[in-house]
């Protein structure tokens, strides 16, 4: 059977963030893992792209709402695409295909006497698209905390109180089928507490797939949602072989936040029973990822983007840190100096260190070429224990022991090399030649083992390391199981050229240019929701505070040691400012002298490399992450306002 797995479809009521790619690298990092022990693996992502918060946010910015769904679904694939994260298929909820297979779920219940129609009148949660169906209009949703508002209307209802034994029976049976155990005790307890039918149609709302039959019904988004895991893998579909693939991936194991577990491990096996098709293998819920202790919103305003991460510090870095820093199913809390002092310990100082080190000797000692082991057994014995470890604890979805088994051995060969003392054994000659092949040797045999177990969590950085190793091939092609002391090798082969693999950050430099990129990768100034918008929309006052003004570049120059950023001399009319702009990568300062730009002219100034920053650039955020200024016509004059 294939190890089939999905992410949550991502709603599309806001561009990719730090939460949003903690799913998928975690999911991108288990399906890797699992094809390199020789298991087919298959992985689906998508979007989720109906639903009324989808509709206002639209009609919002006075666009439909298919093209606000098509410009976020397509900023979540670039993002995965620059971070280098490998899905198999992609479903968007407003495909035909996931129409179909829609259509033809909810038929399934029709025909199965599983849902009737009623009427709804209560409140209603439009940012969790979540029917609250106990308390008064106002008071908090549950699961976000916002007011709630008043819906009437007439429903389809689903009978979810006919499915509790069978759920319970579910768990009891499976106890794997949720994991961890907290959530599955969580479940348990609701379950048991008593189920009541839920709607599944809305008739207030137009922006969803229509009941057939009865078209003035619109499908619930989170009943839509959930049948993409069907749609995205081919169900329903015409095609012979799409169905074909369905039946070969189908069942899957769902990974989930812990804030949707509801939805997937309550109403969708219980859809799926009504509807008389395979429940999925079970459900994987990971912790929020926090950021100064609260949950990332784009309500809140506390979201942090991963492009700037992976420009700074590379993809791999933030691959480790969300990986090692939090213990998978629990929250963990993100801060940049976290990430920096974290990547400086483990990466640059750890694991970078230890094959700068092995690699320049091998390079000084032995010309370049990999010395043999004269002696039949290693000097580092725990490497077995360590890829038990591994395996073990990947298998258990445990990312941060995994990684912790394999930095215990490259601090205890770090150990071994300042204990041996190669630079020592070198000066002996022939009397010490053997014994400084081996110890190097061993230190090369476990960088070899490292690139192969890290592969699938570090997979740019093992195949670049692997590259100096002078090894062919990938890492990714070795099976962990395979592994062996002391492989045989072609002889003497030559290393391969040398670059580290983690250079070491500047703390205060480095936390300077992410917060400079964080905020050039805001789609706007306006971060901040007012106080009581609900969905996400912001008051005529709100958008008067932000004071944009037309400007012209008078002067452009390279920061020192700042590779990304550019010093802006601009000319706004009344008076001439100096602007710290992260644009660096995207324009040449040769050319931007005479150009007009839009800057926020009202931002308190800060503190860049030691010049004073009095405003921001705007530009816009294209799919590769490089920028594009915002430019006016050429007779507009400096200082003019933009309203």
């Amino acid at each position: 059977m294939p190890f089939t797995l999905t992410t949550p479809l991502y709603y599309v009521n806001a561009r990719p963030h730090l939460g949003h790619a903690y799913s998928t690298l975690a999911a991108d990092a288990m399906v890797r893992f699992q094809r390199q022990q020789r298991q087919e693996a298959f992985l689906l992502t998508g979007t989720d792209e109906h639903g009324q918060k989808i509709e206002r946010a639209a009609a919002a910015q006075n666009i439909a709402p298919q093209a606000f769904a098509d410009a976020i679904s397509a900023e979540f694939r670039s993002e995965w695409d620059r971070l280098g994260l490998h899905y198999d298929a992609f479903i968007r909820t407003t495909e035909p295909r996931h129409t179909r297979a829609v259509q033809d779920v909810f038929e399934r219940l029709r025909r199965n006497g599983a849902i009737y129609k009623g009427s709804y009148s209560g409140p209603y949660c439009v940012s969790d698209e979540l029917f609250v169906g106990e308390g008064k209009v106002g008071d908090p949703c549950p699961l976000c905390g916002k007011p709630t508002e008043l819906v009437s209307e007439e429903n389809y209802y689903f009978k979810l109180s006919a499915y509790g034994d069978q759920l319970l029976k579910l768990y009891q049976d499976n106890p794997d089928f949720i994991r961890p155990e907290t959530r599955r005790n969580e479940v348990i307890a609701f379950v048991k507490s008593g189920l009541k039918d839920v709607s599944i149609t809305r008739t207030s709302i137009t922006w969803g797939i229509p009941v057939p039959g009865d078209e003035k019904h619109v499908l619930y988004v989170w009943f839509d949602a959930l049948i993409g895991y069907l749609s995205g893998m081919g169900y329903a579909s015409p095609n012979e072989a799409d169905r074909a693939r369905w039946e070969h991936l189908w069942p899957a194991w769902h990974l989930v936040g812990k804030e949707i577990v509801r939805f997937h491990c309550v109403y969708w096996p219980a859809f799926l029973l009504a509807a008389g098709l395979p429940l999925p293998r079970g459900i994987i819920a990971h912790g929020w990822l926090l950021f100064d202790e609260a949950k990332m919103s784009k309500s809140v305003g506390n979201v942090v983007r991963p492009e700037p991460i992976r420009q700074v510090l590379g993809a791999d870095a933030l691959r480790y840190f969300l990986l090692r820093e939090v213990s998978f199913g629990q929250d963990g809390n993100f801060s940049y100096a976290a990430l920096i002092d974290r990547y400086n310990a483990d990466l640059a100082n750890g694991w970078g260190n230890l094959a700068a080190r092995l690699l320049a000797m091998i390079d000084k000692y032995c010309g370049g070429r990999v010395p043999p082991l004269h002696r039949t057994s290693g000097a580092i014995p725990p490497v077995n224990q360590t890829r038990t470890h591994f395996v073990d604890n990947m298998e258990n979805w445990q990312f941060s022991r995994a990684l912790e088994a394999v930095w215990a051995l490259i601090g205890q060969t770090d150990r071994y090399i300042s204990a041996a003392k190669p630079w020592d054994l070198a000066k002996g000659g022939a009397a010490t030649a053997a014994q400084l092949d081996d110890v190097l040797r061993d230190g090369y045999e476990v960088l070899r083992w490292t690139a192969v177990l890290l592969a699938a969590i570090l997979p740019e950085s093992a195949e670049r390391l692997w590259q100096q190793l002078g090894l062919p091939g990938k890492p990714q092609g070795v099976p962990y199981a395979t592994l062996q002391w002391n492989m045989p090798l072609p002889a003497g082969p030559q290393l391969g050229a040398r670059a580290p693999l983690f250079p070491r950050a500047d703390k205060v430099k480095t936390m300077e240019e992410l917060k400079i990129l964080e905020e050039s990768h805001q789609p706007s100034a306006i971060s901040h929701q007012s106080p009581g918008a609900g969905d996400g929309r912001i008051s005529i006052d709100d958008f008067g505070k932000v004071e944009m003004r037309v400007g012209t570049i008078v002067a452009a120059e390279r920061i020192e040691k700042a590779d990304k950023l550019l010093k802006l001399t601009v000319d706004i009319g009344a008076e001439v400012r100096t602007i710290c702009a992260g644009i660096a990568k995207s324009y040449d300062p040769a050319t931007l002298p005479g150009r007009k730009v839009v800057i926020v002219a009202n931002l308190a100034p800060r503190k860049l490399r030691g010049i004073e920053s009095n405003g921001m650039i705007v530009a816009a955020t294209l799919p590769d992450g490089s920028a594009a200024l915002i430019s006016v016509p050429d007779d507009t004059p400096n200082g003019a306002r933009l309203k």
